[in-house]
């Protein structure tokens, strides 16, 4: 079976150190997370950024300075900024992290109804511009979705040529107004993306774990960190993203699986060699 690339998602945009003191807000505790993560086997760091008092921001300068402090001290992860922004943020204020041409980035296939009256929003043509734009400056997308509609529109999207092949997808299950987090739900979405296309699973709270192991089972890759889940283990707050992932380590060697260096996962995504 194909090794397993594992993502570690740092910080997110919501989750505060009221919830865990270990979520980084600095760029100095972005790095200690970035590389506590990498060290036990990410390959991938799925990075938001915060100015030092944890507001979140899509600031192309910030995002620089957190991303060469983190290559300094993990010279061959793979970065993967977020696009998703904020709500009322401009298409151009949510790709700034773009224009430092990061090897991958996220692109939102879909609108979603977070609660209250939070509409995390991605028209069609907002989609579109996203997918141009990557192309543009030799981005690979991963395409991330909530429900199965959110599949239809990449797939869509993909004939009308605003995504290329090969594609990967990463289904973000248990959020509030998406797809739920149970072991159907998970074989619903794995069952509706090309044979040729690669995914990744992120389960939000409790569902991270059970999800993890679905996914190794299935040769799938899987994304763990603060920004889905803060607990090691129910009522115990995980000390570090670290150790996140290097509970999904000890899951995938119970279960058969080896873990995917950097350069694999470069490989396994068809994103270019580096030196």
């Amino acid at each position: 079976m194909e090794k397993m690339i594992i993502t570690a998602a740092i910080c997110g945009a919501e989750v505060l150190k009221e919830h865990n003191p270990a979520v980084p807000y600095t760029v100095d505790e972005c790095v200690r997370e970035a590389k506590s993560a990498y060290l036990e086997g990410a390959s991938i760091i799925h990075l938001h950024v915060r100015y030092d008092d944890g507001t979140p921001t899509q600031d192309r300068e910030r995002f620089r300075a957190v991303m060469d402090a983190i290559k300094k001290e993990c010279p061959d992860v793979i970065i993967q900024p977020s696009t998703g922004g904020a709500v009322g943020m401009t298409n151009d204020e949510r790709l700034q992290p773009t224009e430092l041409h990061p090897e991958m980035a996220t692109l939102d296939c879909g609108t979603l109804n977070f609660g209250g009256d939070d509409i995390f929003e991605n028209t069609e043509n907002t989609i579109k511009y996203f997918g141009k734009k990557m192309i543009e400056r030799g981005i690979k997308p991963e395409l991330e979705v909530f429900d199965k509609s959110m599949i239809e529109m990449a797939l869509r999207l993909h004939k009308q040529g605003f995504i290329n092949k090969p594609m990967h997808f990463d289904f973000v299950m248990g959020v509030n107004g998406g797809i739920g987090g149970s072991l159907r739900d998970f074989i619903f979405l794995r069952g509706s993306i090309p044979h040729d296309a690669t995914y990744t699973v992120a389960g939000l709270g409790r569902y991270e774990m059970p999800l993890a192991a679905a996914a190794i089972i299935d040769g799938g890759h899987v994304r763990v960190g603060f920004e889905d889940n803060v607990y090691l283990s129910k009522g115990v707050l995980a000390s570090s993203n670290g150790e996140l992932v290097a509970k999904v380590v000890r899951m995938a060697k119970e279960l058969g699986r080896e873990i995917a260096t950097p350069a694999e996962a470069r490989a396994i995504l068809g994103l270019p060699a580096r030196n």
